[in-house]
Order: C-alpha cells, then sequence, then structure tokens
C-alpha cells in the first residue's frame, strides 16, 4: 500500500494543475480521487482544467464536482491572476473522460469509509466541500488520517491585509474544517511565498507536453509575481502535496487556529496561536512556516521532466 492516499480537492488554476503534475509522479502517494471546487475560476471551468490535466499526464482518475460557491457569501474569484480559463488561456486537448455524478462530499465520504484511517484530504481551494462533507456525514471526522491544506496565513494575507484567497473566499467553510479535530497541516502564505519556481527553472524544463504547457500556463503569473519582487512564480498548490512527501523539506510549529468570519478589517483571518500566551483549547494544526526552496525547486522539476515527450 502506498505510504499517503490522498483525496485532492482543487479549484484547478495553474498552481493547482503544477500540484496535480506533481502528486501523479510522488513514489508512495496514491490519488484515490480528484474533487473540484469554484474558486480561482468557476466549477464548469475547475472541473474541465481538472480533467484536462488528467489528459496530459495520461492518468484516468474520476474526478467528483463539488460546490458552485461559497455556503454562505458572495463567490470572488482569481481570474485576474490566473486568467479567465484559470490555466492562463493554455489550450490543452478536450477531457477523455467525463465528470463523475456523485457530488463531490459524499464521493469523499464514500472513499474515506472504504479505508478508514488512511485517507488523507489534500485541499488547495476554498473549503466548501470538505466543509459540507463534514456537516453531511460527521462521522468523516474519524474516518481522515488528516488533512494538508494550502490556505491562510500566521501573518498577512495576499487578498486583504488579513486574509488569504482560499480562505478569504470561504471562511465559513474554513472555520468548520479547523474545528473539525481533525489533524491539519496548514501550508499557509508564510510558507508559500518562499516556495517558488524561477524563470530558468521553468525553461530548463524538458520539450514535452508537460514541459511546454508549464511554461506556457505560467508565464502571466509569473510575470505579476516577479513585478512585486519575487524571485519568480510562488507555487502555493504544490507545498502540501511536497509536505506529505518529503516533509524534511519544511519547518512549523504545531498551534491552535481558527478563522474570523464577522469582523472587518480581519475578515477571514486564521488566527493562530503560535506566538500568544493565551493559548486555543486544541492545538490540532501543525502551521507551516519554512521550506527548503531550493529542494522544493528540485523535486518539481524531477516530477515535472518525468513526464514522456
Amino acid at each position: 500500500m502506498a505510504e499517503h492516499r490522498i483525496w485532492f480537492d482543487c479549484d484547478t488554476g495553474v498552481d493547482d494543475a503544477i500540484a496535480l503534475l506533481t502528486a501523479h509522479r510522488q513514489p508512495g502517494l496514491e490519488i484515490v480521487g480528484l474533487s473540484t471546487v469554484a474558486g480561482n475560476v468557476t466549477l464548469d471551468h475547475t472541473t474541465e482544467n481538472t480533467l484536462k490535466i488528467c489528459g496530459l499526464m495520461g492518468a484516468d482518475y474520476p474526478v467528483y464536482p463539488g460546490a458552485p460557491g461559497p455556503l454562505r457569501r458572495e463567490r470572488e474569484d482569481a481570474s485576474s491572476f490566473h486568467g479567465a480559463d484559470g490555466l492562463g488561456g493554455t489550450v490543452l486537448p478536450a477531457p477523455r473522460r467525463a465528470p463523475e455524478q456523485t457530488p463531490a462530499w459524499d464521493a469523499l465520504y464514500e472513499a474515506a469509509a472504504r479505508m478508514p484511517g488512511e485517507l488523507t484530504l489534500v485541499a488547495t481551494g476554498p473549503l466548501t466541500n470538505a466543509a459540507i462533507a463534514l456537516t453531511a456525514h460527521p462521522a468523516l471526522r474519524s474516518l481522515l488520517r488528516g488533512i494538508a491544506l494550502m490556505g491562510g496565513a500566521a501573518v498577512g494575507g495576499n487578498r486583504t491585509p488579513c486574509s488569504e484567497f482560499n480562505i478569504h473566499a470561504d471562511p465559513d467553510a474554513a472555520e468548520i474544517v479547523f474545528s473539525s479535530g481533525i489533524p491539519i497541516i496548514m501550508c499557509g502564505l508564510d510558507v508559500t511565498e518562499q516556495a517558488w519556481f524561477s524563470p530558468a527553472e521553468f525553461a530548463a524544463l524538458p520539450d514535452t507536453p508537460v514541459g511546454r504547457f508549464a511554461r506556457a500556463a505560467t508565464a502571466g503569473p509569473m510575470q505579476k509575481n516577479m513585478a512585486r519582487g519575487a524571485g519568480g512564480l510562488c507555487l502555493h498548490d504544490v507545498c502540501p502535496v511536497l509536505y506529505l512527501t518529503h516533509p524534511e523539506l519544511f519547518t512549523g510549529r504545531q498551534a491552535g487556529v481558527h478563522v474570523e468570519t464577522r469582523g472587518t478589517v480581519t475578515y477571514a483571518k486564521t488566527v493562530t496561536d503560535l506566538d500568544s500566551d493565551a493559548k486555543f483549547p486544541e492545538r490540532n494544526v501543525f502551521v507551516v512556516l519554512g521550506v527548503d526552496r531550493a529542494g522544493f525547486a528540485a523535486h518539481i522539476t524531477e516530477a515535472l521532466s518525468s513526464y514522456a515527450g
């Protein structure tokens, strides 16, 4: 059996795509299923993008569409960064497989029930599907091995001065997840802003369909990241994947984390007790704070270079 069996819940934009391509080539990691949620772009785009990436990497994973918007808020997106289609306008062949009919939250629960204690949820978009699953199927709390997510920040934000996009997109769902009691690995902006891939590293990828896709899809976002002083494109969504397979690349600390759902200035902030004298009653979140950037990039290079031409 694989060391990690994962359910990948995503809002497939540019960095989700790189994360999927990386996850598919990780020894010891088995993808059990994929689900999609509205986030970077609309649900129809995130679902089609996920199916297209499966085709690009020659995989036949089932893809289960989920929530078309947040639990209680108006939907927002990040198309200004990822492009109107979520993949920077990059053209890929039409999907070879249709999306599944079972809703994402039911499919996740059914998979976890088949393999109790073995399945880790990897979430790289808003946490709406996970929250619906936990609400509809309370037993899921005891069935999942854990949750590894990209979202939040101990300090700062990108959607607002306090909030990171995935949490800001559905803070009510995020608070349900963080309050669930399930062990969580949180890869927020504290670490993901350090996890960049440079233009030279993209240029060095082989001239294969995957290499060409990676360069084309990331060109626009790369310019936006570098315009604000980054060393390259921050591949936020790869972090929870590589944390599972290569935890030695990362550093962090255990903490309690909750999400502010009522504030104005602090709306959607992931509030941690990392450096507070007062602690939350439960400290079940491992907040990832640092990464070996060179090692991180090397593993992505290895994964993306392993696809045939």
